[in-house]
């Protein structure tokens, strides 16, 4: 699958590599390429030489799958650089926030740290749950098989999109943990 991963940060970073790792023709989207190349994340960059660079708006218009790996504050112009075209009719896996109504949006991930969203058994056992929450049936099913595909075995889709609301107040539970347990290698298990 051809996939955009809009963010050049740890997520981005942990998504990108992991997706590539998989056999999937991976992009990661930026404002400035060249910046990527010789700025911080330079030697990211190197090591991983099977993700190709490119603007934001490319990387979307040639995937089958945009995930948005942006921060909150970051995600709006990303998304907007990305274009509206660009992401029309596309499955947007959204970890940050969205406000692209023609994108097929699902939102997963939020509630854990980027390497064990695509390291989840062996990081922290796998015995943990992963939520989708969409309003398309097709997009749910693509981006749970990409959560399969990265270990995680508990999915759970908690329907359409205005479900994801649940997950992002699980965030404050997710700090206090962090705090109390000095890690960010966790996540929540819905025993059933």
């Amino acid at each position: 699958m051809r996939i955009a991963v809009l963010g050049t940060g740890s997520v981005g970073q942990a998504i990108a590599a992991r997706t590539a790792e998989l056999g999937h023709q991976v992009t990661i989207g930026t404002r400035d390429v060249a910046a990527l190349r010789t700025g911080a994340q330079a030697a990211w960059v190197a090591q991983h030489p099977e993700v190709d660079l490119a603007t934001l708006a490319d990387a979307a218009s040639a995937a089958e799958l945009v995930v948005n790996a942006t921060n909150g504050n970051g995600s709006l112009p990303a998304l907007t650089a990305a274009g509206a075209p660009n992401l029309a009719g596309k499955v947007l896996l959204d970890i940050a926030n969205r406000e692209f109504p023609q994108a097929k949006v699902v939102k997963s991930l939020n509630t854990m740290t980027a390497e064990l969203m695509v390291h989840p058994r062996q990081l922290a056992d796998g015995a943990h749950s992963v939520f989708v929450s969409g309003d398309d049936a097709e997009a749910k099913r693509i981006v749970t098989g990409l959560l399969i595909s990265f270990g995680h075995t508990d999915v759970i889709d908690l329907g359409d999109l205005s479900t994801a609301r649940g997950t992002e107040m699980l965030l404050p539970l997710w700090l206090r943990l962090y705090g109390r347990l000095d890690t960010a290698i966790f996540n929540i298990k819905v025993v059933r």
